[in-house]
Parts: structure tokens; sequence; C-alpha cells
């Protein structure tokens, strides 16, 4: 008997066909929708393919009954078509993005995010980033060691930095300005509990405040404000989950280069949809 935590479901005949050939032999239908506590749409067709009411109108049950509901790459478009993603942020492939917006406007979009959380919904940007999403779940329900376990089995980092944009393809830095960047990075991920002004940052790179703007974008697919706070709220996060060691939240925002709680509670807030004391509980237990 294959657990329920691994069986695939279709609402189709199988054995499916997948890309690249390989075929899916199939646990069983909507029954197993009715039961699952996580779903997991890995692809879909195409952008312009129909999605079977059939297949919405399970998936909006499940979800409805409490299902957590998930999307890997062109998948969004099933969850779209079902309207689970209807007034939510979601992501998708970048080359997915201006057919997922014309078909449905009513999406908030992330295009330089690997993967979305919207709670009972969350999406990945692509294959690669549904492992990003996938350790993200296994982080959340099981805790910083368990994810740390899966991370490594898999060799792979337990969270890659930045967004999908660095992936859109752009033309390649030259070799001289990717050592002053490459070096730099390290540095200012080294520092995050001091400020690091931009006239400053250009200073240390060797560039102009201008060229340094526009070649660190396309190293990293975001602005230097933007890759700072990713990285605060990253070491932020380690530091909250560090369970009976965990630090009070005034003195992860010290550590962390917020300056104060308030701050980051309200940068906490708007990324992850909750506190850092409420985060911190579920890793401790508190």
């Amino acid at each position: 008997m294959v657990p329920l935590w691994r069986r695939v479901a279709s609402l189709e005949p199988g054995p499916l066909r997948a890309a690249g050939g390989l075929r899916v032999e199939v646990d069983g239908a909507a029954a197993l929708l009715a039961r699952a506590g996580t779903i997991v749409v890995p692809g879909w067709r195409g952008a312009a393919e129909p999605v079977p009411d059939t297949v919405c109108r399970a998936l909006r049950r499940a979800h409805a009954r409490g299902a957590r509901v998930l999307s890997l790459c062109s998948g969004v478009f099933v969850l779209a078509a079902a309207g689970l993603l209807e007034g939510r942020r979601a992501t998708t492939h970048w080359r997915y993005m201006d057919a997922l917006r014309r078909a449905h406007p009513g999406i908030a979009l992330e295009e330089d995010v690997l993967y979305v959380d919207e709670g009972s919904v969350l999406t990945a940007a692509g294959s690669a980033a549904g492992i990003d999403l996938c350790l993200h779940l296994v982080r959340g329900d099981f805790g910083l060691d368990a994810a740390n376990s899966v991370a490594r089995r898999l060799v792979v980092p337990l969270h890659r930095d930045g967004g999908q944009a660095q992936y859109v393809p752009r033309p390649v830095p030259t070799e001289r300005e990717g050592a002053r960047l490459g070096p730099l990075l390290d540095r200012m991920r080294a520092r995050l509990d001091r400020p690091q002004p931009l006239p400053a940052l250009a200073r240390e790179a060797g560039m102009s405040l201008r060229t340094f703007l526009r070649r660190f974008r396309d190293a990293t697919g975001c602005p230097p404000g933007e890759w700072l706070l990713r990285r605060r709220l990253d070491r932020a996060r380690e530091l909250l989950e560090g369970g009976a060691r965990a630090a009070p939240v005034e003195e992860v925002a010290g550590l962390c280069g917020f300056g104060s709680a308030a701050t980051l509670r309200h940068h906490f807030r708007r990324r992850f949809g909750l506190g850092p004391a409420a985060y911190r509980a579920r890793f401790t237990g508190g």
C-alpha cells in the first residue's frame, strides 16, 4: 500500500505520459484528492490548454475542506482556472508570466521570486524552484533540522539567494565586474548588522553609483536595498528558529540590521504574513 502522502492522483485514466516521455503510474482519482492534506500540481499541458471542470471542482472542494494546494511551474494555470489564485499573490516561470497575466488579471503576480506562500495556496516559479518551495514546506511543518537533512540528501542549499529574475536571459557580466561584485556580496552578508549606504558600496566595488546599481541588478536580479532586506530577513529567520536558544525579537532586530523590533516586525509581516514572535513559536512550541 502506497502511503497517502506520496500517491499520484489523476482524474483521467492512467498511466500518464509526462514531459520527456516518462510514464507515471496513477494510484487513484478524485477519492485521493478528497483525503489529501497537501496537493501538488507539478505542471500543466500548456498556457492555452483548458483545464477540465472536473479538475477545478475537485481542487476547490479539497481547498474548501482545508487541504493545502501548491503548483510548480506551469501548474499555476490549473490553480488559476480553479479560482484559487484570484486576489492572491502568486508566481510562475518567467516565460509564462505574460500569458498568466492576460488570462487571469485578478492574480497579483510576483515576478522576481522563486516561490510564493499564501498559506493554503502556494506557487513555485519553475521546476527547480519547486524544490525550494518543498523545502520551505518541510521547514515549516517539521522544523529547521528536518529541512536541513532533506537539503543535504538532495545536495542542494536549504535556501537559494535571489529571485528568478537572475535567470532571465541577459548579457553576462564581464569577468572584471563579477570579480568585484562577488567578494562585495560576501562582505555585505558578513555585516548585516551595520548600515550599508549605497555610495559606500559603490566605492567599495570601484564603480560609479549609477554603474554599481545597474551591475548589481544584472548580477542579482534586484537592487542592493532589496537584496540586503532579503538577506536580513533570512538571517532573522535563522535566529528565530533557534529553539530554546532563539534570541529575543529585540536582539534579532539588532543583529540583522533592522535597528528596532518595530522595523523587523513591519518587514517580517509584509514578507511572511506573520510577526517574528508568531514565527518563532512555530519552532519553539511557545
